[in-house]
């Protein structure tokens, strides 16, 4: 006499990816913004730095290209 087999039921997927990052993962892209956000807002910390800050020129071609 064969024994019936049972078969694993299917489990509802919930339509969503469970994926968990380490804390790495986020940390070090924040720190190297952080870092070049800061040497842009203080430019004379740079070595390759310019008389004129980055963001100011920035700023005003954000201006110039607004007022057109």
């Amino acid at each position: 006499m064969s024994a019936s087999t049972h078969t694993r039921p299917r489990s509802a997927t919930t339509g969503r990816v469970d994926i968990r990052l380490p804390w790495w993962a986020l940390a070090l892209p924040t720190l190297a913004f952080v870092a070049l956000l800061a040497l842009m807002l203080n430019p004379s910390d740079a070595h390759a730095a310019s008389g004129e800050p980055a963001i100011a020129h920035l700023v005003e071609r954000a201006h110039q290209l607004i007022s057109r």
